[in-house]
């Protein structure tokens, strides 16, 4: 292969891996919020059965404080029975004490009630948290292994960098002008190999005759179809 040929091609997978780099580098910022919306959500509806847990004990605080209230006054209401000596008032005493007898035991079935509602929303929380939790590691391992991948990166085409600017420098201008150009025109691909009479830029069927040219290696030759420079590998 002419040496013209021969460093655009590895002009060309340089190229290539560069941006192949800097595709990665710049995915980065969304693969991070890929990961982190989900993870936003669940953090948001682990908030809210936070929340409905402190809700349902507050709910709870709330019913022990009306017990209270309420076996106070039943209290009250037993320590002045003795001072009644009417009995149709001492009847009307009697059936407030039921009254309040059957609001204590209806607060206290409430209470049961609420504490179940506690134990089950606890629980819901404690598990939900732990796998919110669980998931955070895998995303911060996540997210420290694409900085540790762009650092390697950056690394490289720093040293890649260095590696094009001796290569160009060895190219003549008017040549590199026109990978430049096909390099814009074709997404990133300038040169293309040839094989079995077909450019394997655009797939398409290159002439025999054309085919030759590119054995021989003598001067560039361009697809007709798509442009790019073309070479193929002599065994």
């Amino acid at each position: 292969m002419q040496d013209r040929i021969r460093l655009l091609v590895q002009l060309q997978q340089t190229d290539t891996r560069m941006l192949e780099k800097r595709r990665f580098i710049d995915r980065v910022p969304l693969r991070i919020s890929e990961v982190d919306e989900p993870f936003k959500k669940a953090s948001a509806e682990w908030e809210k059965m936070k929340q409905k847990a402190e809700a349902v004990a507050k709910k709870k605080k709330d019913k022990e404080k009306a017990l209270e209230d309420a076996q106070e006054k039943i209290g009250k209401m037993r320590a002045r029975t003795s001072d009644i000596k009417n009995n149709k008032e001492y009847q009307a005493h009697l059936k407030e004490i039921e009254s309040s007898e059957k609001e204590i035991a209806a607060l206290e079935d409430q209470i049961l009630q609420v504490m179940t509602e506690i134990d089950a929303a606890q629980n819901e929380q404690q598990e939900f948290g732990e796998n919110v939790k669980r998931e955070e590691e895998k995303i911060q391992g996540f997210k420290q292994q694409l900085e540790a991948d762009v650092k390697r990166f950056e690394q490289e085409l720093s040293r890649m960098k260095d590696e094009r600017t001796g290569l160009v420098a060895q190219v003549d201008a008017d040549t590199y002008n026109l990978y430049l150009k096909l390099l814009r025109n074709g997404k990133g691909l300038a040169v293309a190999r040839a094989e079995d009479n077909i450019c394997l830029g655009c797939d398409m069927n290159i002439p025999p005759q054309l085919s030759l040219e590119i054995r021989k290696g003598s001067e560039l030759v361009q697809c007709p179809q798509c442009y790019r420079i073309l070479y193929c590998e002599v065994d």
